[in-house]
């Protein structure tokens, strides 16, 4: 739930985001020391118990059976529901292992959405458990067992949860998975003595898996970044490692000091993407050059956030990859991906504020409130500097997308931005205020690549309100008038002043009613459109023909209603000079956009 303005809310949220994230990496440090199984996974199952605060939590996994049990739990829940074991085609476990994706239910026993198991529904009524929520864990794209949450009432669970249930999930998955590789290591070295060199090698190279994983988990730990990641692979790895984002494009390229890889493009990688995406395990490809690449996707829940693709010289030109270095490139992408999110989480976080303290100014204005004051001041934001307002609108882009590139803009400006009564605005301390929107502007245009409009206006004596209500009524009159694509301050349209200047509506009225007042208030009492008629007259440049067409009339018609509009004006106002007809029409339309709310 994110706060109103000046409440406790989001700093709230936060917080509960770092201790999330916190949780997770902790949870991930303790799995690089590869112990036992039931020990991991109650560690799991306790961090999930605590963060979704349910009333209690169980991982279960499937047996060789067939059957799914609980292997670990926390909370109060009683001996004989975890004693229990049901078939892996049944209940909520047998949708979530067949879908391999999150299902939850507000009601287990009342719920017609899962096959019920009689034996497992009267256990359920017995512990009274109500609310379910089970992600799946997925080792290699099969789904081996469930993290499960419940509460004894019913809820909706909210789309936060399940994400950090998932997140858990996968954690779950590496933990199980990395602890069959361990004990098959154990048991081979046990039974293979007369092999001991090829065990050692063997274990030699998990020791190598799990110090890579150890420099991941630490990179996460020390506020590394994904580039940090890359790095530290391209290093351990050798040859060059590259992260795309969702749309194949390059984000990030890190080569080895010791063997460097000639850097892949994009159209390298792009069948091994293809084939990481849609199977969600490591792919692999050797382009023309005899460079070998190997491509692991990044993966939330269902959600894709990219790839990560592994180059390097292949001598033997058969670019055979090492099993285990590719099971490193798939554990890697879980750690970037946590750090992706992590990112992604801390942007939106200072999005939302940005957006609520710019709209507690314009609400607030003029003036500025001590609480005011201070949460700007905690931002490194000078209150009492936020002298020009920028109100930005882009055909190509929403004013939500739109708000979120003038929140890039404004953190290196020390201001604020936002969407405003649906309007993209900024905030910013200004010294040439010509300057700084053709500034402002230039980026947008560069980064949109498309036409941008950027109207600004100065502030005076902390009215934010009155000058975003020029700026936004500025740039309605800019683009009715045909300038689609600029940067500038309201005072390069003074001419339009009357139009988009509340203060000076009076006048605007005056004029509009000494030159067409006549027809206006004729159409009101007949419901008739002549200012309409002899708007389009002129719009078509006294044209009769394309008049009609334009007002899917008949030219008849037309002639009548410019005979009428004389008669009602009290002139013969095509033989006479028309300029005060002219802009008091083309006053009255603008005023009318002006006016106008932004597009939804």
């Amino acid at each position: 739930m994110v706060g109103g303005p000046g409440g406790e809310a989001e700093p709230y949220s936060l917080v509960r985001r770092q201790r999330e994230l916190a949780s997770l990496y902790a949870t991930a440090k303790s799995l690089t020391a590869l112990g036992e199984l039931d020990d991991v996974l109650q560690s799991i199952v306790h961090h999930a118990h605590d963060l979704i605060s349910t009333d209690f939590t169980y991982l279960s996994l499937v047996g060789p059976d067939g059957r799914l049990s609980a292997r670990a739990s926390e909370g109060t829940i009683s001996a004989s529901f975890l004693a229990a074991c049901i078939p892996a085609d049944v209940g909520l476990g047998g949708k979530v292992l067949a879908s391999r994706s999150p299902h939850w239910v507000p009601d287990y026993v009342t719920t017609t959405l899962i096959d019920h198991d009689p034996a497992f529904d009267r256990l359920v009524a017995a512990e009274g458990l109500v609310a379910l929520l089970g992600v799946p864990l997925v080792i290699r794209g099969q789904a081996v067992g469930a993290l499960f949450a419940a509460d004894r009432s019913e809820r909706s669970f909210q789309a936060d949860e399940i994400a950090l249930l998932s997140a858990f999930a996968d954690h779950a998955a590496v933990a199980l998975d990395n602890a069959r590789l361990y004990e098959a290591s154990r048991t081979a070295l046990r039974e293979l003595r007369i092999a001991y060199r090829k065990i050692e090698d063997h274990v030699a190279v998990m020791e190598r898996a799990q110090a890579v994983h150890e420099a991941l988990t630490g990179a996460v730990l020390g506020g590394g970044t994904p580039g940090d990641v890359a790095q530290l692979l391209a290093d351990q790895l050798g040859g060059s490692v590259t992260l795309l984002d969702r749309a194949g494009a390059v984000l990030v390229r890190r080569d080895s000091a010791s063997s460097p890889c000639r850097a892949p493009s994009e159209t390298d990688l792009a069948d091994a993407v293809r084939k990481a995406h849609r199977s969600g395990r490591c792919a692999s490809s050797v382009d023309s050059a005899g460079s070998a690449h190997s491509v692991a996707s990044i993966q939330a829940g269902d959600s894709c956030l990219g790839a990560l693709a592994w180059s390097r010289e292949e001598a033997d030109g058969h670019g055979v990859p090492d099993d285990t270095d590719l099971r490193t490139l798939e554990r890697a992408t879980h750690i970037v991906g946590l750090l992706i999110l992590k990112e992604r989480a801390v942007a939106e976080a200072s999005e939302r504020l940005s957006g609520e303290l710019l709209t507690e100014l314009m609400v607030g204005s003029p003036g500025i409130s001590p609480a005011q004051r201070a949460r700007t001041q905690a931002r490194n934001i000078d209150a009492d500097r936020l002298d020009l307002v920028l109100v930005a609108d882009s055909p190509a882009l929403s004013s939500t997308d739109l708000s979120r590139h003038l929140h890039d803009i404004a953190q290196d400006r020390c201001g604020l931005a936002g969407e405003h009564l649906g309007r993209a605005t900024m905030i910013l301390p200004s010294a040439d205020d010509d300057r700084t929107v053709e500034e402002v502007h230039r980026h947008l245009r560069r980064t949109l690549g498309g036409p941008v409009v950027v109207i600004a206006e100065r502030v005076v004596h902390h009215d934010w309100a009155r000058a975003y209500s020029l700026a936004s009524r500025c740039g309605a009159v800019t683009r009715a008038i045909g300038h689609t694509d600029l940067g500038a301050t309201t005072g390069r349209y003074a001419l339009y002043a009357m139009v988009f200047d509340t203060e000076r509506a009076h006048e605007l009225d005056r004029f509009v009613s000494g030159s067409i007042g006549p027809l206006l208030d004729y159409d009101r009492r007949r419901g008739t459109d002549l200012v309409a008629t002899l708007s389009a007259y002129y719009d078509h440049h006294t044209n009769v023909a394309a008049t009609a067409r334009a007002l899917f009339v008949h030219v008849n018609t037309l002639l009548k209603r410019l005979d009428r509009a004389g008669s009602v004006l009290g002139l013969d106002w095509r033989r006479e000079n028309d300029l005060e007809l002219r802009l008091g029409l083309r006053l009255h339309q603008l005023g009318a956009i002006a006016t106008a709310p932004p597009p939804s």
